[in-house]
């Protein structure tokens, strides 16, 4: 059984830092795309970042610069490392792991930027 869990979410002020942490079970980590995506209300899911079984990384031109994904094979735990938070970062960010076409999704993690 596979199982995805984010965590690290909460209220942030703009301008401050928030990291995510994303743990999946039951899957061969270390050959899976990993990816972060966010769903803002009333908003389609939008992808953050992704990064590759090999390390390659890619990001949202909205996160660029100010988000950091990694990833710890060793641990099956993918990371997002958020910094100068804006109020527009506000949404549900999920962790999507992903191979050859068949993915999993968890439960989400809310962050909310906000003075």
């Amino acid at each position: 059984q596979v199982q995805v869990v984010e965590s690290g979410g909460g209220l942030v002020q703009p301008g401050g830092s928030l990291r995510l942490s994303c743990g999946a079970s039951g899957i061969i980590f270390s050959i899976y795309a990993m990816g972060w995506y966010r769903q803002a209300p009333g908003k389609e899911r939008e992808l953050v970042a992704t990064i590759t079984s090999g390390g390659s990384t890619y990001y949202a031109d909205s996160v660029k610069g100010r988000f950091t994904i990694s990833r710890d094979n060793g641990k099956n735990m993918v990371y997002l490392q958020m910094n100068s938070l804006k109020p527009e970062d506000t949404a549900v960010y999920y962790c999507h792991p992903t191979y050859r076409g068949e993915g999993y999704w968890g439960q989400g993690t809310q962050v909310t930027v906000s003075s």
